[in-house]
């Protein structure tokens, strides 16, 4: 029977209440019997005098207020244990003339814990919230479907004595008990079927319902979902937060840490996960006793609109200004978002770099790649992230003025007459408003030294550079800021960006850049093998994506958009969450594309662009399987361009996969077989050597579409080998499955050849060398000598694989190249210096920027199809539906075929044509080539040729694709293909073909002999 004293709270809540609102009280009906075992067992040990020893099991049964869940789960031995530990510390307190005491108990297994620690309401800085940190790090946030806890918390209503005013906190913990583990798709949404026993048998219809009506918002919604419910007869608050399994880390101790800042307590709480992916956290808070703070209703508000904050970020190294009240939630993550800004943009090359550069030739190959490795050096030397966060942590109060310089251009009040005003505009009413000039002043008369200074004028340049962001939305999942890319040194960023993302999530950091209005290029997730590769990967990741996104300008020369590239770069201890990672990143993304507010999910944000923007995304390294889920989420999110939002797409969503359709092969493999047919050469004879495996888009398909005699393939799993030439029926096998060489039959293999994994090490080379490790091996075998090859087609790898300090491998003693073609199939795979040196040594180098434009092609009129269809015929016209393709479907697919094998066809032409004329390395040529094809484009959308309507509809003619002309017509095209698309299409075509024909250095007559034939028509017509 229960030996609570009639009258006394349980839990600060009458129990009428408990069962009403909430959990229904837990009762342990053999607490009698256990408290006289436990009475015997502590006599026995005689610690306690004999004559103390039933009231001290007493108290700690009746009067403490411990839940009767903690005498359930533990055993005799260990409540006397606890019970004799807690003598011990009030003899303790006694002898010391301590009101108070510290008490922290403990048992952890695999099946769940129970703590019970000291407890003051609303002290965040006691063993609870490290208890809640522990409870988070072993029990939270590794749960998935098959592994999943659930957890109750509660105050003791009592002290520990009549003499100590003492209260405890308990945590329990246990291994969830799923009434069905694995929900089918039907019956994920049924809270009775997805739920823990325990907790079903506890839980109250309102709690059911409640949860209910969370869970199935928060399947469907890739934030958190936080509601606050009243509770009958109290003034406490039930503040329920759901989200999706593992998108979050931490979140039990950050949102104890939020609630006490804004001085609540909770009473009780409580953590369900659910086998259908989601979790529920549950805390009923109250206002500490004596607060001065506004009233509850206020303080709840702000709760709920900083938990998405929480949930994006539970943790910074910034977080204890937090927790000890010199910096709000807010301000410490404006703080850590200017930390990570600061890392990356913080000039720190100085006058004397921008001299050097004046001083050298940046003619000469050499000057320039010495010139990159110093500016590397540089930057990652001067100002470590360490150094920058040191310096940060010295000034909090400069980061509550920068980030009130912040909030007062991008934080909206809610309208003043309702009773929720919100506490943060009322705190930016206390912080001095300081106007920029005066803001810089500040901050040089509070830092030491120039260093200081230049960490908190990166600050300014941020919060002056972002034009609009989701920081103060309330369902956010990650950190947007669009920025006016205007602060990029010209001397690290020569070509300027037309708009740039900046997205920080939980578990990464990530950019978004594009060159045009009207831009589209895929999304890149990176990760990293060790600790040491993240820091490079960190250091070198917005000159990465830079790099990428400038080839990608370069490659989309033929299509109407400009080129993009995004980059998710995975914090280290993320590295299984590239899922979550990327959802989070097009979730905070879409926020920044849709501005305008939905009731009850997304509010008005402040917009500095002003004007609409639509982001084109694709497939890249670690995305491709993503593209289908980004679609339907900008459609669930009503963006009215979802059908283009993504390429790359399944079938099934009017998507034209690249692999599938070898799209970028189509194209790589046009430049192979120009060679080729350039030199007389028969392609069965010729010897090659590829990186990138037959598990991969390009490395499949450019092992299907060849015949050559391939000599070695590198890819993830490691290296194989035959200088006879690997067995083609077997590379075809493993091709068409998409598996990587680890599978190759090895019987099929020449007795000359090997195959090296990663895992392997020692392994003895059929010509004696030993490889000491295979992935050392895999990752240098292209500067191995035995690659020597006629041809090397790079089909993956990492950027920068080949750079002037190791490119000296791919030549000769002779001075001649090992490899007389190349054709970089891979992005970046070579850096520029490393080309010129090939072609001097007598390579025939065709680069990325040329040769890998077949997948840009693809994605691009896949993107035209889905904005000159509406719903109904997209659907009718492009989706494969049950395994059946729409005759309209294949036909395309064909075309898009046609399209990319004549636009490589042209450029190879030009580019071979034009290195004859000029005697120009072929990789310069390319270059340019882009430039006067991507200059020409963008002067003729401003000319008045585009203003000539009728010559305008001619170009046009012949620009769209006859497929669609002919399923349309060129009026419907016209009507539903956005203008600035339209115009982009029309100077991408005429500019391109221009430059093809006539080269880079025309005539001045020659433009006029161009468009001759379109004046005749013209005329023609009038």
């Amino acid at each position: 029977m229960s030996l609570s004293v009639p009258g006394v709270q349980r839990n600060g809540v009458p129990s009428s209440a408990l069962v009403a609102d909430g959990y229904a009280s837990n009762h342990f009906a053999g607490k009698q019997e256990q408290l006289q075992k436990v009475c015997a067992y502590v006599e026995q040990k005689g610690f306690i005098p004999k004559e103390l020893v039933l009231n001290e099991v007493s108290w700690f049964y009746g009067n403490l207020g411990i839940d009767d869940m903690y005498f359930q789960l533990e055993s005799v031995e260990t409540i006397a244990q606890h019970i004799m530990a807690l003598y011990g510390a009030k003899i303790s307190a006694f002898i010391k003339n301590e009101q108070a005491l510290d008490i922290e108990l403990e048992r952890e297994t695999d099946e769940g814990a129970v703590y019970i620690n000291t407890s003051r309401p609303g002290v965040s800085n006691t063993a609870g919230p490290q208890h809640e940190k522990r409870i988070d790090a072993r029990y939270l946030d590794g749960s998935t479907k098959n592994l999943a806890y659930r957890m109750e918390s509660y105050r003791s209503s009592g002290t520990v004595s009549s003499s100590l005013s003492t209260q405890l906190r308990c945590y329990f913990v246990r291994k969830c008990n799923f009434v069905k583990a694995e929900p089918t798709l039907a019956e994920e949404a049924d809270i009775r079927l997805v739920s823990d026993s325990t907790f079903l048998e506890k839980a109250t219809e309102n709690t059911l319902e409640i949860y209910s009506k969370v869970m199935k918002h928060a399947l469907v919604r890739t934030g958190p979902v936080i509601e606050v419910y009243d509770i009958p007869k109290s003034r406490q608050k039930r503040l329920v937060i759901a989200f999706k399994h593992r998108t979050t880390q931490g979140l039990l101790a950050a949102i104890s840490d939020l609630y006490h800042f804004y001085e609540l307590y909770s009473t009780r709480k409580y953590v369900e996960n659910f086998s259908n992916g989601i979790t529920i956290h549950c805390m009923y808070l109250d206002q500490l006793p004596g607060s001065k703070a506004p009233p509850i209703e206020a303080s709840i508000w702000q709760v709920m609109k900083e938990a998405s904050l929480m949930y994006c970020l539970p943790t910074s190294p910034l977080q204890h200004f937090f927790q000890s009240g010199r910096l709000s939630v807010q301000e410490t993550v404006y703080g850590y978002v200017g930390w990570i800004f600061a890392q990356h943009f913080l000039n720190r090359l100085g006058n004397e770099f921008v001299a050097l550069s004046s001083a050298l030739d940046l003619n000469n190959t050499l000057h320039v790649e010495v010139l990159q490795k110093i500016k590397k050096r540089l930057r990652s030397d001067t100002f470590t992230r360490e150094y920058i966060l040191d310096i940060i942590k010295l000034y909090p109060d400069l980061i509550k003025l920068l980030y009130t310089n912040f909030a007062m251009v991008h934080y909206i009040n809610p309208p003043h007459d309702e009773m929720r005003v919100s506490l943060s505009y009322q705190r930016l009413q206390t912080t001095p408003i300081l106007t920029e000039e005066e803001l810089l002043d500040k901050i040089k008369k509070t830092v030491s030294n120039n260093h200081e200074l230049m960490i908190f004028e990166s600050y300014l340049t941020f919060n002056k550079h972002v034009l609009k962001t989701n920081f103060y939305q309330p369902t956010k999942v990650a950190l947007s800021f669009r920025l006016d890319p205007s602060f990029l040194p010209e001397i690290e960023y020569p070509n300027h960006l037309f708009g740039m993302f900046l997205v920080i999530g939980s578990e990464f950091r990530g950019f978004h850049l594009r060159f045009e209005d009207v831009a589209r290029g895929g999304i890149r997730l990176v990760r990293s093998r060790n600790k040491e590769a993240y820091s490079i990967n960190l250091r070198s990741l917005m000159d990465e994506n830079y790099n990428l996104a400038a080839t990608q300008q370069r490659k989309n020369k033929d299509i109407p958009e400009g080129g993009s590239k995004g980059t998710i770069l995975l914090n280290f201890d993320q590295q299984d969450k590239p899922r979550v990672a990327f959802e989070k990143y097009v979730d905070a993304m879409l926020d920044l594309l849709i501005v305008g507010e939905t009731p009850g999910i997304k509010e008005k944000i402040v917009d500095l662009y002003g004007k609409p923007e639509i982001l084109f995304f694709g497939p890249d390294e670690g995305t491709a399987d993503y593209m289908d889920w980004a679609s339907q989420h900008a459609r669930k999110r009503g963006a009215s361009f979802w059908k283009a939002f993504t390429t790359g797409k399944s079938q099934s969503l009017g998507g034209i996969p690249h692999d599938t359709f070898g799209m970028t092969t189509r194209s790589v493999h046009q430049y192979v077989l120009g060679i080729y047919r350039k030199l007389g050469i028969k392609e069965e004879n010729v010897h090659k050597l590829q990186t990138g495996g037959p598990d991969g888009d390009l490395g499949s398909n450019e092992i299907k579409i060849s015949k050559d005699k391939t000599i070695g393939v590198v890819d993830g799993s490691g290296v194989l080998y035959d200088p006879e030439g690997i067995n083609r029926e077997e590379l075809l096998r493993l091709a068409t499955k998409r598996l990587m060489v680890n599978h190759f039959d090895m019987s099929k293999l020449g007795p000359k050849g090997f195959r090296v994994l990663v895992d392997e090490t020692n392994v003895r080379l059929p010509n004696g060398t030993v490889v000491d490790s295979g992935v050392k091996f895999r990752n240098e075998f292209h500067l191995h000598p035995l690659s020597s090859a006629d041809v090397f087609v790079p089909c993956g790898g990492r950027p920068e694989a080949v750079d002037l300090s190791n490119v000296q491998a791919l030549i000769n003693s002779d001075g001649s190249s090992r490899f007389k073609y190349i054709v970089e199939g891979a992005n970046l795979f070579f850096t520029q210096e490393a080309r010129l040196r090939l072609e001097k040594a007598g390579a025939i180098v065709y680069k990325d920027a040329s040769a890998n434009k077949g997948g840009v092609t693809s994605s691009s009129l896949e993107v035209l199809a889905a904005l000159a269809f509406a719903d109904d015929e997209f659907a009718e016209n492009m989706q494969v539906k049950n395994g059946v393709t729409p005759a309209f479907y294949t036909d395309y697919v064909k075309a898009v075929h046609g399209i990319i094998e004549k636009n490589a066809e042209l450029e190879f032409e030009a580019i071979w044509r034009e290195s004859n004329r000029t005697s120009l390395p072929k990789s310069i040529i390319s270059d340019q080539l882009s430039l006067a094809i991507v200059k020409l484009n963008s002067e003729l959308q401003l000319t008045t040729l585009w203003d000539n309507v009728p010559l305008r509809l001619i170009v046009l003619q012949e620009a769209f694709p006859n497929i669609l002309l002919d399923k349309l017509g060129l009026e419907t095209l016209l009507k539903r293909v956005p203008e600035t698309y339209v115009k982009a299409i029309f100077g991408s075509y005429l500019a391109s073909r221009f430059v093809y024909k006539y080269g880079t250095e025309p005539s001045q007559f020659a433009f006029f002999e161009y468009m001759a034939p379109y004046f005749a028509k013209l005329s023609q017509q009038q």
